[in-house]
């Protein structure tokens, strides 16, 4: 297996449990809280950075009001408590 393909398939998986997701948290919101949780524990969320790798330079990362105020992902919908230094397993390096 092709050492690049690996990082793919991570990422499409990740994507794929996130779409499963979105009909659990459009229902409740209690669901909602509870899925957030549980998509941060799935993603590996941490508020630092592992190397160069942050969520300001993510392509998933939606900006907050200024570069150093908490932004959201697209991988969390709702979730607007996302730091710029953060890092997750679904980081993927801006074009």
């Amino acid at each position: 297996m092709n050492a690049s393909t690996t990082p793919r398939r991570q990422f499409l998986k990740i994507g794929a449990a996130a779409l499963a997701m979105i009909p659990v948290v459009a229902f409740t919101d209690r669901a909602f809280a509870a899925t957030n949780a549980a998509m941060r524990t799935a993603l590996k969320y941490q508020a630092k950075p592992e190397g160069e790798k942050n969520c300001a330079t993510c392509m998933q990362f939606v900006p907050g009001a200024n570069a150093k105020a908490n932004g959201g992902c697209k991988l969390l919908a709702g979730d607007t408590e996302i730091s710029p230094t953060g890092y997750c397993t679904a980081w993927v390096k801006k074009a």
